[in-house]
């Protein structure tokens, strides 16, 4: 079944799987604040487990923002959990402070907390990690509403070095609206990061959201989001969803230009997980109802297949959405 809260919006969320239970970390904000759009500046983080990804077991708020001054100080989102090898659990996630309770400009910074047993949290209030200005838009720039700079996914390769792929976008593109990129960072420790250069360009994309690195039948891929109100380029006016690129390794190159949709609109924020039996299965947050209104729920596990040509959400999936 769908997880779902009577009296808080879901969406965005992670998963960490310690080998016996899947570990679910979901953004959550009250509905009785009336309008779901002011969710994202009262976001707090939720956790969940489960063994078979379909039938869940909450147990409440793990994080909530932090004090004034502090990088978290307005919400906590999206971000994502890896062990390391000193066998801590590391969450990095992102801190969001709005400027003004009038705006939506806020600055975006990735923040940590850790973990012995995936079940309680402790801040680390000395990790901070901030979009670069020299390769990387900032608020500074007076282009955009936000200084992008969220969605940390962090994986390990196979030296043993840890990699951090972000949402960021570019100094430089064809227009304001098509600067979305893929930022990056590295680490030999997961304590000490260093900011690299972008590992895309633009590619008709205002930002991709909650990006994802995943093998798929032995193949690298870049899964992430982007709705269809920030296409941009050649895009523009094109269905908007989750998209899934082709990459020659996990650091790219990402072939953007080949980007295509798994899922449209009706679903968000997707994640691929391999279920217990090897499967790619797809969850997503519930985003637009068929009359067009915010859902806000995370969908059951969809298998994700191969029909020839490229990655497809089974047909019994896409015929579902079809009638929504």
């Amino acid at each position: 079944m769908t997880f779902a809260k009577n009296d808080h919006w879901v969406w965005d969320f992670w998963i960490a799987d310690d080998g016996e239970a899947y570990h679910l970390y979901y953004l959550q904000a009250p509905k009785s604040l009336g309008h779901p759009e002011l969710r994202h500046r009262n976001a707090s983080i939720g956790h969940a487990t489960s063994a078979d990804l379909h039938t869940w077991r909450d147990h409440g708020t793990v994080l909530v923002h932090g004090g004034p001054s502090e990088p978290d100080a307005s919400a906590t989102w999206t971000g994502s959990v890896v062990r390391g090898d000193d066998g801590l659990w590391r969450m990095f996630y992102t801190g969001s402070r709005f400027l003004r309770p009038d705006a939506i400009t806020n600055i975006e910074t990735i923040c940590v907390a850790v973990s012995r047993d995936l079940h309680t949290w402790h801040k680390s209030a000395d990790f901070a990690l901030n979009a670069d200005p020299r390769g990387y838009e900032t608020l500074d720039d007076s282009v955009w509403h936000e200084e992008a700079w969220r969605d940390p996914w962090v994986f390990q390769s196979a030296s043993g070095s840890w990699h951090m792929v972000i949402t960021a976008r570019g100094r430089s593109g064809p227009d304001e609206r098509n600067r979305g990129v893929i930022g990056y960072a590295r680490s030999d420790d997961l304590e000490n990061w260093s900011v690299g250069t972008a590992l895309t360009g633009s590619a008709g994309f205002a930002h991709l959201e909650v990006p994802q690195i995943v093998g798929l039948s032995g193949s690298d891929w870049l899964l992430f989001s982007c709705d269809g109100s920030h296409l941009a380029g050649p895009r523009a006016g094109l269905p908007g969803g989750i998209w899934l690129a082709p990459a020659a390794s996990p650091l790219g190159p990402f072939d953007l230009d080949q980007a295509s949709l798994l899922a449209d609109e009706h679903l968000y924020s997707g994640r691929i997980v391999h279920n217990r039996s090897g499967r790619p299965v797809l969850l997503a947050f519930e985003n637009l109802s068929g009359t067009g209104d915010f859902v806000g729920r995370i969908s059951d596990p969809r298998d994700v297949e191969w029909n020839g040509h490229g990655f497809v959400l089974a047909p019994e999936l896409q015929e579902r959405q079809a009638v929504k």
